[in-house]
Order: C-alpha cells, then structure tokens, then sequence
C-alpha cells in the first residue's frame, strides 16, 4: 500500500514539533525538518530547535546538519528531504515533515525543478538601476506592457517582485504565473497536509514568551559564539529572525531593550507571513489548537483525521485490497 507523507506546517512558536513528535509515535513515523534555521549546526537556541530528549524520542533528519558558515539553498534542501523521504519510506515508516519554511515546503509538494532557474543579475541590475533612474512607475510600466494581469496583482512600489516577472518574461517569453498557477503537484508520493493555528492574540503572547525563553537560554552568549567562528552579519545563516537583531545589538546599534522589541515584533510579523503563504494551499486542513479544551484533544483530531486521510488514498491507490478489506469487516 502506498504510505502518504504527512506534513505539519504553522507559524512560528504555533507548536508544531510536539505535534510531529506525537503523529510519529502514532504511525511509525521518522521526522524530516522543513525549518531553514533548525538544519544548522552551533545554532541550537535561536532557531528553536527540538531538544535533545525530543530528538531522541524520533529519528530527525535535516536538525542540527550543515555548517552556519557554508551556504545552503532550496534547491540543496529538496535533494536532501527527498532522498531522506526515500529511505523512510523504503523501510516501511511514515515520512513526517514538519516545519514553517514556505519554499521548503514548495519544494517537496510541487515538482520545481530548481536546475534551470536562469541567473540573470546582470538583467536584474539593469532594471534596479532604471528604476533608480527613472522611477518605480517606469519599471512597472514595462511589465504593464507584456503583462497586464500580473501588474495588476503587482504594486509599482514592489520592485522585486516587478523585477521578477520582468525577469521570468525576458528569459522565457512567458508571463509569471499566479501562485495557485505556477506549480504541478508532486506524482512522487501522496501526502496530507496539516495546518496548524492559534488565535492572533494566543499566538502573540506565546511568541513573545518564547522570545524571553531564548534569551534566557543564552541566545545572545550563542550569537557571541558564532561571531568568534568567522560570521557575520552578511553570512546567510544570520539572516534569521533573533540572530539579525542581537548583531544590530553586539554591534552599538542600539540597546538591549531596542533588541529584544525587534525580535519579538519581526517574530509576530513572520508568524503573520507563514500564514499568509500556507493559507494558499488548497488541499490543506486546518486545526486552531485554541478552540480545543487542551493540546492533547487537538492532537487526537488531528491523529483521527490522518487516518481518514490514510483510508481515502489507500482506497484511491489500492481498490482490490480496500475492497478485501470490507468484505472482511
């Protein structure tokens, strides 16, 4: 029978790895991380990664893997979960990915093909420097020109995002697709997708605790650490939200207290974001833990609607078994 992934995605702080760390334990399941934070070695307290008894409780892969001062991208992450993938499910367990990387996750329910992503800086410079030049409008005027759907749905003042489409035209003579559009879904595995949410002010308060446990940790003696170890504030792996704001800090940009605010407004902010970009999918269920009596009732919900999920793709990929399996019932 064909064994479905199952995939927890969230905000940050929403609880997603007690939930991965439970489903596993129900379904004989090993945890693939799609967190861009967590796959870093040395960064254990800003990224919030599982700790070590959470580890030990189910295989994790991609926690706790590469170097902080070599670069790591999407493309790298979706060889990396699929050949994880892979091997869970040759073994006969259940792949459970759990994380709040949007991309990451992009990656491994949609076939994106990242080999033939075109590199076209020079194009990109030419438009930037136009729009120094020339104006936003401008810019925006030339994919009014070639697109009119996607300049609508564009701002003017979003430049990247004008650059992009501009950039997508120019390399293949196609216009840039809507989201909903732009993406085949994977034919590799089947897989269910869980969303999980808090209420806004639940989550604010939980992210912002969450902050004053980090700190408390040694987030800020952690960064120390990582600076000794040659990065800086320009190495991609410092780009994460708690790292960034403490280097602004470390670095007499302003105090401690300026710090901490930042931290837990671009943490807010960032939950807000994830939101918006799981909220896309149409083939996701959603589960507010807010409106449970406790976690474990969620958790319970969640475990009985994976296993009407299992039912339904088990009866779509293997109709004489499920048949056998009713006449015996």
């Amino acid at each position: 029978m064909k064994t479905p992934l199952v995939i927890i995605v969230g905000p940050t702080a929403v609880g997603k790895t007690g939930f991965a760390i439970e489903i596993a334990k129900q379904f004989d399941g090993e945890i693939v991380s799609a967190d861009s934070m967590q796959i870093y070695k040395y960064m254990d307290v800003g990224s919030a990664k599982p700790t070590r008894e959470e580890l030990a409780e189910v295989q994790h892969y991609l926690v706790d893997e590469i170097d902080p001062r070599e670069v790591f991208s999407a493309a790298e992450y979706q060889k990396s979960a699929k050949k994880y993938i892979s091997n869970i499910l040759s073994r006969g367990k259940m792949p459970i990915i759990c994380g709040g990387t949007g991309l990451y996750i992009n990656s491994l329910i949609y076939d994106m093909d990242f080999s033939v992503q075109p590199s076209q800086s020079a194009f990109r410079l030419k438009m930037e420097e136009e729009a120094l030049e020339f104006g936003l409008e401008f810019v925006h005027d030339k994919l009014k020109s070639i697109d009119k759907d996607s300049a609508i749905r564009i701002h003017p003042n979003n430049l990247r995002k004008v650059i992009r489409a501009l950039e997508v035209y120019e390399t293949s003579g196609e216009v840039i697709k809507e989201f909903e559009k732009s993406f085949i879904k994977t034919k590799d595995y089947d897989y269910i997708l869980i969303g999980l949410t808090r209420n806004r002010e639940e989550l604010y308060n939980i992210i912002n605790e969450r902050v004053d446990l980090l700190l408390q940790m040694g987030l800020v003696e952690e960064l120390k650490g990582l600076l000794k170890m040659g990065l800086t504030e320009d190495s991609i792996s410092m780009k994460g939200i708690g790292y960034k704001e403490i280097i602004g800090y470390l670095h007499g940009r302003y105090d401690y207290t300026e710090a901490v605010r930042q931290v837990k407004q671009n943490s807010r902010r960032y939950a807000k974001k994830q939101l918006t970009w799981f909220r896309r999918y149409n083939d996701i269920g959603w589960f507010n833990i807010s409106e449970f009596e406790s976690t474990a009732t969620a958790l319970s919900e969640v475990i009985s609607w994976i296993k009407e999920k299992q039912d339904t793709i088990i009866n779509q990929t293997n109709p004489i078994i499920s048949l056998k399996e009713k006449m015996k019932s």
